[in-house]
């Protein structure tokens, strides 16, 4: 194989892993060291086989694999080809979510995770807010501003206050801090969805999340820094022990039904 063939950030052993999986890193090295960025287009299928000394069935193969990963997209017609794309957001999320599939997260999982990052997020965004920005927040808090009316409106509450930190993660001016919270966000989110965590309805979680949620939003508009990193704190802790309240009422329901 040519072009940077035998160097790979993949932490799978690289002996061990098939052709088109080797070919595909090589042809990622490539295309760093070329300077190609989204919208280009690769070099024709014999370009690609002279270029990495492979078969014609093993450079398709590798291109199935690099489309998998949503490296490029194949386009069809006169002006068709491979070309190199940037990868969506959504798409790193699921593909993220498919290694945690036959790994159950808990509720204690993600807040441990949360409890650590989020408050040093708001204490970065302090003072640095736009009044649109914490607009967007205050608006958001308006959908759970009264305590919930039936078993949907809980879960649409529940999905909602979620939302709140989905905003300040896009937010973060940091890329890959707000990448992470978002994905643990929306993980919380289909767990509490999946296991119908939001029943039976808690009060106590709704009004001290609405709570923890108005506070911070003077402390941000303040730009009290120390203050908005306690608070959110606070809001992870109490929210981590409400909510693993909830995972555990709905596993005892679940073992009182079972056959």
């Amino acid at each position: 194989m040519s072009p940077a063939s035998s160097r790979s950030n993949d932490p799978t052993p690289f002996a061990k892993m098939r052709r088109p999986y080797k070919v595909a890193n090589a042809i990622k090295t490539w295309i760093v060291e070329q300077g190609l960025k989204p919208g280009d287009k690769l070099p024709h299928e014999q370009k690609l086989m002279e270029l990495f000394g492979m078969s014609k069935g093993t450079i398709r193969e590798t291109m199935r694999v690099l489309e998998a990963q949503g490296l490029i997209v194949t386009r069809t017609g006169p002006k068709g080809g491979a070309f190199i794309n940037a990868v969506s957001e959504a798409m790193a999320s699921s593909l993220l979510s498919n290694y945690f599939f036959f790994n159950e997260l808990s509720v204690k999982d993600i807040h441990q995770l949360r409890c650590l990052l989020e408050p040093e997020l708001v204490a970065t965004l302090a003072g640095n807010m736009t009044e649109d920005d914490l607009a967007r927040l205050e608006d958001n808090i308006k959908k759970y501003a009264q305590p919930s009316l039936d078993k949907e409106d809980e879960r649409q509450q529940h999905i909602d206050s979620l939302q709140f930190h989905i905003i300040l993660a896009e937010l973060a001016g940091n890329e890959l801090l707000g990448f992470i919270i978002r994905f643990m966000v929306r993980m919380l989110t289909d767990l509490t969805v999946y296991r119908s965590l939001y029943e039976p309805p808690n009060h106590e979680l709704w009004e001290q999340g609405l709570k923890h949620q108005k506070d911070l939003i003077v402390a941000l508009r303040d730009g009290r820094s120390e203050d908005a990193r306690a608070i959110m704190h606070e809001h992870m802790e109490v929210a981590k022990k409400l909510m693993e309240g909830q995972e555990a009422k709905m596993e005892r329901r679940f073992m009182l039904h079972a056959p």
